[in-house]
């Protein structure tokens, strides 16, 4: 290094060579990884250095070491979870954030990231016709953004009965009841545990075929207890078939009963992005918070879900702490007085440029796309010999099962041939795609997200796994 150049030089320079090379070969690539865990280990497990190395060194290593162990998540053949790509703008303004290096806990500290993020959530209250008097928080995904939520629903519920659980705790107080449609995601039930309310108050609630909850078996449920605080959970997007929730019908029967209604919308709510979709989510409106990520459909780098609350007191009551040596002001906005965090991450830079590179426009197109594509593979490999389609899209998730063709196979049987087709398309390459069970029954998802996802994608991927069928 000379005299005058930065230790960042050469080394992120480095990194922008190799990020290249990985972005611009994902269409080349296996879409899964091809290392073993054995091999892996083998890579990376280095002894504890006791004297420092170079950078370059460092940085050169890891990328030779990873070799083998990256899944193509970025690229369009990449259908596992529920997993997005980034957008460009998106990638290069997390990069940025990184080289800003900004602790967004505070304005005071970074101005910048404060508004940045302030500007972003107002968008995306556009984006989602959500209320304007909605607050918002900026939080590592959905997950949190659940705790988020209903941390504020629990300080709600509590307030409504006189019991103040920021200052006196559970102990001692009403249990809160959780209703909930029976087919949530788990991460519900994990909130609930974090937030110390326990599984055992979560009281499921009986879906129809497709996972959405039944408006009788609701207001039946919400009959009795009437005198304990309650917040009914309901979803955009179930993660099997993606269907929604009747918010129109469902909601108003939970409001009737005094209820606190929180939305998991983590992919599902996007669909208010798009003026051909957003029947799918009428009504969401009428509830009281939602969670969602931005890592799925947005398109930005991981560490982004947003969390949104209609009682903006409620929401800051729930979270806000301060302390003399801390720089507050009331005419901006302090990021910690809305989320479970205090040290953060300028995690609003990344969500700013993706909807400033995409618009309102891009983004309803985007979501659009994905949700073609997820009907045409799903159909397409539903109409292979050896596969059955379970269930077709509505929106970017369909189920596909793929058969054994043995005289008197049984579902179990069915089950076992799911999963093996499923790693040897894992195997070949050219896709990646998860498993599932649904009715009892093992299934493929196939979840389309991806910004990068094609039309010669999808025929390229309809053409592996037919031939993975003719094989074996």
């Amino acid at each position: 290094m000379s005299e005058n150049q930065s230790p960042f030089t050469q080394v992120l320079s480095q990194a922008l060579e190799a990020s290249l090379t990985h972005l611009t070969t994902l269409a080349t690539q296996p879409v899964g990884a091809q290392a073993s865990v054995t091999e892996l280990r083998a890579q990376l497990k280095k002894p504890l250095n006791d004297e420092s190395l170079p950078a370059e060194r460092v940085v050169s290593e890891l990328v030779r070491d990873v070799e083998g162990g990256l899944h193509g998540t970025a690229g369009g053949r990449f259908f596992g979870w529920v997993i997005g790509g980034a957008v460009p703008a998106a990638l290069a303004a997390d990069w940025l954030t990184s080289a800003w290096d900004q602790n967004s806990g505070l304005y005071a500290v970074a101005p910048a990231a404060a508004v940045a993020e302030e500007v972003a959530g107002e968008w995306l209250k556009e984006i989602f016709a959500l209320p304007q008097e909605v607050s918002f928080a900026f939080v590592t995904g959905c997950q949190m953004a659940h705790a988020t939520c209903l941390n504020a629903a629990r300080h709600a519920v509590y307030e409504r009965v006189g019991w103040d659980v920021e200052t006196l705790g559970l102990s001692g107080g009403p249990r809160v009841r959780i209703v909930a449609n029976a087919h949530r995601h788990s991460s519900v039930d994990r909130a609930v545990r974090f937030l110390g309310m326990g599984t055992a108050q979560i009281e499921p609630v009986e879906t129809d075929d497709f996972g959405r909850t039944k408006a009788e078996a609701l207001r039946a449920a919400l009959e009795v207890k009437r005198e304990r605080p309650t917040i009914v959970c309901l979803q955009a997007g179930e993660i099997n078939t993606g269907v929604s929730d009747d918010f129109a019908k469902l909601i108003p029967i939970a409001k009737e009963a005094g209820a606190w209604v929180h939305v998991d919308g983590a992919f599902g709510l996007w669909a208010a992005a798009s003026e051909k979709l957003k029947y799918q989510v009428a009504g969401v409106e009428l509830a009281d918070s939602w969670a969602t990520d931005g890592h799925k459909w947005l398109n930005v780098p991981y560490d982004s879900g947003f969390a949104f609350v209609r009682d903006r007191k409620a929401h800051r009551n729930a979270f806000a702490q301060h302390a003399a040596y801390l720089t507050h002001q009331q005419e901006v906005r302090d990021q910690m007085d809305w989320t479970p965090e205090f040290s953060r991450r300028a995690r609003g830079f990344p969500t700013y440029a993706a909807i400033r590179q995409m618009g309102r426009a891009g983004i309803a197109d985007l979501i659009e796309r994905c949700c073609r594509y997820a009907h045409e593979i799903t159909v397409g490999i539903g109409m292979l010999d050896g596969a059955r389609m379970v269930c077709e899209p509505t929106l970017n998730q369909g189920l596909i099962q793929f058969l054994d063709r043995r005289e008197g196979a049984t579902e179990d049987d069915h089950s076992r041939r799911t999963d093996e087709v499923i790693a040897l398309i894992a195997k070949s390459g050219e896709a990646f795609f998860t498993g599932s069970e649904w009715n009892g029954s093992r299934v493929m998802r196939v979840s389309v997200c991806s910004w990068q996802t094609t039309d010669e994608d999808v025929e390229r991927v309809v053409r592996a796994v037919k031939k993975v069928l003719a094989e074996k």
